[in-house]
């Protein structure tokens, strides 16, 4: 196959195909940071609040703290990886030296160490602990997980084949989810009576299956970007990269990009106030078990993989806009009667698990698929490529909108007069005002994100046509030999 370069080569985008086995590689490196990130965000205030012992503001504080290192991290690694030469390429040496570590830092935040016979102080050595741990596995999600984020643009140009390839990505990704849900239902089921121990051992088998496919993807990927990289390095004019302060203004001056920052801001923390509320919800609104909790986010996750290939096939047709508006709006149903739902209706539960499940797979897919179309109008404005910077932001959002779900639901439940469970103990009744934030939190709250991000994509410039335009101006760059922006493509977009 003849690969065209994705800095120079926009003539034959059309006809641009990675073959399956790329794909499957591609994919397979976001198998790791998905299983660890939903663990993180399905389990970890729960193992907080209702294992470790912590209290519901204090692990909120704890979440918080970690995503504000990613504040300096993400774009540090960003900006790193776009720099970075060697023999392997821009990403591949991040991926290949941060992965151990990556694998560590998670299993290390599931230990429950004592410090102190005082529960007082017990309860800040705790604190600092998982703080430390939080800072340290941060770090080295970043270093993996951004990069290869990165890779998007390297394998391919062409505006369908990248829908497809993050079909293929996310197909992963919701995999990885769904496969922690499984073995956590199935290790819950034979290690019974201990939690701390239910969770050491998830953790323990989750890390070698986090860490093992990134170099699967390393290895699959590393003749297409050795390629496209020599290719780069050829067309560059051998000008210095912008200082790193001028890059941000430059980037966040791409209109077209704070509309997709919106939007996936929007939809990821709508996702994750919900997977973090749900638990809470199950147990203690719905009155069912920790396992029927576990089942409920299964399914919105497989409902969402199957989704992401339908989503696909349909973006193809009507674009990407439109997607979004149909998975958002099934979404938002599903959303105002998680609010009314009351105990007993489990059925019913289920069913509006499967509908938010449309909903979540649309917010997966599109804002990603979006991202590489804002990197060639920022090449065209600019004469550079920075999809370091670009990605490194869209993951600091990700890791923000985490935070930020996981903190609000934190500090509601706390200041709702929420009981923490004494570890080893039934779970207590809770009052009626934290059942009532507990509802609030899994309706009402996503619900209003929701809204606010179909505004935001209503108005997103960049459609199939204007795509094809941005790249057709990148050829003709290319044939007059010029590698200065073009001061026509900011007034049009």
């Amino acid at each position: 196959m003849n690969d065209p370069s994705p800095l120079t080569d926009a003539a034959t985008p059309a006809e641009e195909k990675l073959s399956l086995s790329t794909k499957l590689a591609y994919g397979a490196g976001d198998l790791g940071p998905a299983i660890t990130a939903n663990l993180l965000g399905v389990f970890l205030l729960y193992f907080f609040t209702s294992v470790a012992g912590l209290g519901a503001g204090l692990a909120a504080n704890i979440l918080m703290i970690g995503k504000v290192w990613d504040a300096v991290n993400d774009p540090v690694v960003g900006t790193l990886s776009d720099r970075t030469k060697s023999r392997w390429g821009r990403r591949h040496p991040w991926m290949i030296f941060g992965a151990v570590p990556f694998g560590i830092f998670f299993f290390l935040q599931w230990l429950i160490p004592r410090f102190s016979s005082n529960p007082v102080t017990n309860q800040w050595g705790l604190f600092w602990y998982y703080v430390g741990i939080s800072i340290l596995f941060n770090t080295f999600y970043t270093a993996v997980n951004l990069p290869y984020t990165a890779l998007t643009p390297e394998l391919t140009q062409d505006y369908n084949e990248r829908t497809n390839l993050n079909s293929f990505r996310f197909a992963f990704s919701i995999g990885g989810s769904i496969l922690s849900l499984v073995l956590a239902l199935a290790i819950f089921k034979v290690v019974q009576g201990n939690p701390a121990q239910q969770y050491l051992v998830l953790a323990g088998v989750c890390t070698v299956l986090s860490v093992l496919p990134l170099y699967w993807c390393v290895w699959g990927t590393r003749k297409r970007v050795t390629v496209t990289e020599r290719e780069r390095q050829a067309s560059s004019d051998g000008t210095e990269p912008l200082p790193y302060l001028e890059q941000l203004g430059i980037v966040f001056r791409n209109r077209p990009f704070l509309f997709v920052v919106g939007i996936y801001l929007c939809s990821w923390i709508a996702v994750q106030n919900t997977v973090a509320v749900i638990p809470y919800f199950v147990v203690h609104w719905m009155r069912l078990s920790q396992e029927t909790f576990t089942q409920v986010v299964l399914v919105i996750q497989v409902t969402a993989l199957i989704m992401l290939f339908v989503w696909s096939r349909v973006s193809k047709h009507l674009g990407k806009k439109a997607v979004y508006f149909m998975g958002m709006s099934l979404w938002i149903i599903a959303e105002v009667a998680l609010f009314f739902l009351q105990p007993g209706q489990t059925a019913l539960m289920f069913v509006l698990a499967f509908l938010a499940g449309f909903g979540v797979s649309t917010a997966y897919l599109i804002p990603w698929s979006m991202m590489p179309d804002v990197i060639e109008l920022d090449e065209l404005q600019t004469g550079q490529r920075r999809e370091g910077i670009f990605y490194g932001f869209m993951v600091l959002l990700q890791k923000i909108g985490l935070a930020f779900g996981l903190f609000m639901v934190g500090k509601v439940l706390d200041g709702s007069g929420f009981i923490a469970t004494v570890a080893g103990q039934e779970a207590p009744q809770q009052p009626e005002s934290a059942l009532f934030a507990i509802r609030c939190l899994v309706g009402p709250l996503p619900l209003a994100f929701l809204l606010l991000g179909l505004g935001l994509a209503y108005f997103y410039p960049i459609t199939r046509e204007v795509h094809a335009e941005i790249l057709l101006k990148l050829q003709e760059r290319k044939a007059h030999h010029g590698k200065s922006a073009g001061p026509e493509a900011s007034e049009e977009i």
